[in-house]
């Protein structure tokens, strides 16, 4: 298992143990639970720096830029194939319209 997704899974015991060590102070009358607010915050900011450094060590921080998508994804074009221009009137919205929706050119018969 790599380290960011061990840090991700230690995100939720990790507050879990936040919260049990302020209600301990609180009951000991050292923090309240109105000033322990700024505790939470510390603690999601290192974890997401744990998060980006175990990337950043693991060669996945910047994601290098692949071609496709994601894993696995079809090559839309391969090599040697030509693209062909749209066709005219090919557009999902027809190329010239009237009002009416009738093709220009092409009166009602």
């Amino acid at each position: 298992m790599n380290g960011y997704i061990l840090i991700r899974r230690l995100r939720g015991p990790a507050f879990l143990l936040l919260v049990g060590i302020i209600a301990l102070l609180s009951q000991a009358d050292i923090l309240s639970w109105g000033k322990s607010w700024p505790l939470f915050l510390i603690l999601a900011g290192v974890l997401l720096l744990a998060e980006r450094a175990a990337l950043a060590a693991e060669g996945g921080y910047p994601p290098p830029a692949a071609p496709y998508p994601y894993p696995g994804a079809v090559n839309p074009n391969p090599a040697g194939a030509q693209q062909t221009p749209a066709q005219p009137g090919a557009a999902i919205v027809p190329a010239h319209t009237d009002d009416f929706g009738n093709q220009q050119g092409g009166g009602q018969s």
